[in-house]
């Protein structure tokens, strides 16, 4: 059964403006509406869509970057015999042909979206439930670090996900002859060091993506408002959809630059210790040294930045589609507007 939100609907409360034709009052987190939703916000079907469009935005875009993703993984352990990312695709083609630049590609989809089900869906539950402790007034006051907090939260449950196809997917892309395919790695894998094999690189994992997940969703919200206020010459609730869904995709490239910076050096990290039997991720941080951990950066770059835009379109797409509750950006509430004497 359909539901209808209104400006009277209670719940916790939160700077996030739902109706500006009506007397403020405190809201729930997500938007009220003058339009139908298919679900109510925070409910179980809302969660589930949500973590829905996170296996969507997370399994695709990760998995179209396969060739990209491994160049730079082999510039990272190999740097030697692959100089650079024009020389990294031109020797790979010269060895391993077309499909050569797909492998990896199963470990890819599987294990990125399941960490995109965590990532966004768990989010979604952690960005609600810290608001609620904190209240309307910190909320807003505090929203980037409500920001950090739910995404640090919802990453570390991603991470433990991803790193078992992470592990599988290095080894097929960065040791030749090891396997081809997710059937042979993760036999062979466990064969050799058991479980250990698949979960070694979780500690580098949580040091890669937790700063680039916070990283990814603080920029992406706060650019979101920024562009709101700043650029966007009309409110967003007079934006058409496709008018929303482009300025999601410009703050998402934005967030993503920033986010290829932050967690390359753990990148570095997780691509060689997940190739070396036996290595810790303190020897391997030493053993490649500054200049080192900031090899294949520019690939990187490219990388994130169109696959963190492409993640936030996807992923702003399906809530449109299921007509999900989409929050505008945060207004500082009534009440905290009177305590500054911002109004009469």
């Amino acid at each position: 059964m359909k539901k209808e939100f209104s400006c009277d609907s209670q719940g916790p409360t939160c700077p996030w403006e739902v109706c500006s034709s009506a007397p403020r009052r405190p809201r729930n987190l997500a938007a009220a509406a003058v339009e139908e939703y298919s679900c109510e916000f925070g409910s179980a079907k809302y969660y589930a869509l949500c973590g829905f469009g996170g296996v969507l935005s997370c399994g695709l875009t990760h998995t179209a970057v396969v060739p990209l993703d491994l160049v730079k993984c082999r510039m990272q352990v190999d740097p030697q015999k692959y100089k650079g990312i024009f020389n990294g695709f031109s020797v790979t083609l010269k060895e391993d042909g077309v499909r050569g630049l797909a492998k990896g590609w199963a470990p890819t989809f599987i294990g990125y979206s399941m960490q995109g089900l965590c990532k966004f869906g768990f989010y979604e539950v952690f960005k609600v439930l810290y608001s609620n402790m904190l209240g309307e007034e910190n909320t807003y006051l505090w929203r980037t670090s409500l920001y950090l907090a739910a995404s640090a939260s919802a990453e570390f449950f991603a991470d433990i996900a991803l790193a078992p196809m992470e592990a599988a997917k290095v080894r097929i892309q960065t040791q030749p002859g090891y396997a081809n395919t997710l059937r042979d790695a993760a036999p062979k894998m466990y064969k050799e060091e058991g479980l250990k094999a698949f979960y070694k690189g979780v500690a580098p994992l949580w040091m890669r993506q937790i700063p680039y997940t916070m990283m990814k969703f603080a920029c992406f919200e706060r650019t979101v408002e920024a562009l709101y206020k700043f650029v966007v010459p009309k409110p967003r609730s007079e934006c058409s959809k496709p008018e929303q869904l482009v300025v999601t995709f410009v703050a998402g490239y934005i967030a993503g630059v920033f986010c290829a910076i932050v967690s390359h050096p753990a990148d570095s990290v997780v691509s060689v210790l997940n190739k070396e039997k036996g290595s810790s991720a303190s020897q391997v941080l030493k053993r490649l040294g500054f200049k080192g951990v900031w090899k294949g950066l520019f690939a990187r770059i490219i990388m994130i930045g169109t696959l963190t835009a492409l993640q936030w379109f996807i992923y702003d797409s399906v809530k449109v589609y299921f007509r999900l509750p989409r929050p505008p950006p945060p207004e500082m509430p009534e009440s905290l507007k009177k305590k500054l004497g911002l109004t009469q």
